[in-house]
């Protein structure tokens, strides 16, 4: 049996849910290493140029694996006054309990400082919380120290958002580059936190965030029908990391490229797991995973027995459960653990060591609602795990096809990026509160 593993139940929550700001992977470094095996690659950030920095919260208690407990928490501080109000609030240079602010797009929230009106409390709402891990936030810019709001302003049912792993040297794991249909928070497990890329610069899958003229290259050397997400599944399929960001090589063959886009396409589908009409994750009959013993109210520890393909889940039992998606890591952190060691640290609650404020409020024990989520996440990474051996063959492929080199993109326009496109879209068809109410221009 693999050897066991103790979650830190006690922790009182993910205190890694609010990474500092982090520069651009390009900023203060050359594009390439005139000795990488990268070059002739093109870094991420030119071909979709527009990205944003991780959400950095500020206080880990306005976000977790459980809304009802966000619920609790909330009305807990609302009922509050005064100096325990501030205590609860933990107060930071951006935010305290006296701080008004503009309401985050698409979100109808209070704008008046939180100690004079705090209001209703806000629903709870499913963002990606690091990479494979779906929890809920509340959505109140008063509580949140950067929320990104250009990023709320383009979230809608047809956008993807491409979101780069923190670089780990050796131990990367399969994908530098997930994408999601919620919201991220660009939290990384370890190293340094990546960088989010919406498809889209505006509501509605209008205006790529691809670099200008890119789409005529490509279009020009592979195939008139190449669209926007075809370009993103390609990254997904063949994008590379590197210090400085990803890197995704642009090949000038049509049939490699087919190949790349159609297994990105199959990366994509399993990772938004069943979004935009598509089907949930499932594994074929005999292979998806069930619980044979239940699980505890409150587990504390998460092992593996890869004879039996047994998930131990404290005296709880699911199999089978393949080693490949046990193993799956992300930055070097494997994605069941650390799932796992967050859930576990909201089931105890109040229970854990150390556990205090709201960060201990509304703790319900383990639920079935995170059985249920365990077991798809299960199926998430066996099935992207079995796509490896296509994304080697895709890699051996590449070595001996000629590449559509940056010296091309240069020539045609392309680079370099025109700042404009590495801004935001500046005016959009609605109006949003700002700080007390009032409307805030765009």
């Amino acid at each position: 049996m693999a050897a066991r593993r103790t979650a830190a139940a006690g922790s009182g929550g993910d205190t890694e849910s609010s990474p500092p700001d982090a520069p651009s992977p390009q900023e203060g470094s050359s594009p390439q290493d005139a000795s990488s095996p990268l070059d002739g690659f093109v870094p991420l950030d030119e071909l979709m140029p527009w990205s944003v920095r991780p959400l950095r919260t500020g206080r880990s208690w306005i976000g977790g694996p459980d809304p009802a407990a966000l619920r609790a928490r909330w009305e807990r501080l609302a009922a509050a006054e005064g100096a325990e109000q501030e205590r609860l609030f933990g107060p930071t240079r951006t935010r305290t309990p006296h701080t008004s602010v503009a309401a985050l797009p698409g979100q109808s929230t209070g704008t008046g400082r939180f100690a004079r009106e705090p209001g209703d409390c806000p629903g709870p709402v499913r963002i990606l919380h690091g990479p494979f891990d779906e929890q809920w936030l509340l959505p109140d810019h008063r509580l949140i120290d950067a929320a990104r709001p250009e990023l709320w302003r383009v979230a809608d049912g047809q956008q993807l958002f491409a979101v780069e792993h923190g670089y780990v040297p050796r131990s990367a794991g399969p994908l530098p580059l997930s994408v999601s249909r919620l919201l991220p928070d660009g939290h990384s497990p370890a190293g340094r936190p990546g960088r989010i890329r919406p498809l889209y610069r505006r509501p509605g899958a209008t205006e790529p965030n691809l670099a200008p003229g890119l789409l005529d290259v490509v279009r020009a050397r592979l195939g008139p029908e190449i669209t926007p997400e075809a370009v993103l599944a390609w990254a997904l399929a063949a994008a590379r990391p590197s210090p400085s960001g990803c890197r995704v090589p642009l090949p000038a063959d049509a049939e490699v490229w087919a190949q790349g886009v159609e297994l990105g396409r199959e990366l994509t589908r399993i990772q938004l797991r069943g979004a935009r009409g598509g089907e949930r994750p499932r594994l074929p009959g005999g292979r998806r995973p069930y619980v044979r013993a239940a699980l505890p109210a409150r587990p504390t520890e998460i092992a593996y027995d890869a004879e039996a393909e047994v998930l131990i889940v404290g005296d709880g039992r699911i199999s089978p459960v393949a080693a490949g998606a046990w193993e799956f890591r992300v930055s070097g952190v494997r994605v069941l653990e650390l799932w796992f060691t967050r859930r576990a640290a909201a089931a105890a609650g109040a229970a854990a060591e150390g556990a205090e404020g709201l960060a201990a409020v509304g703790a319900r024990g383990w639920t079935r609602e995170w059985t249920s989520e365990l077991l798809e996440l299960v199926s998430v990474l066996t099935l992207l795990d079995g796509l490896r051996p296509r994304r080697e063959a895709l890699r051996s492929r590449l070595e001996g096809v000629p590449l559509i080199s940056r010296d091309e993109l240069r020539a045609a326009g392309v680079l370099p990026v025109p700042a404009s496109a590495r801004r935001p879209a500046s005016v959009l068809g609605h109006q949003e509160e700002g700080p007390e109410g009032q409307f805030a221009l765009l």
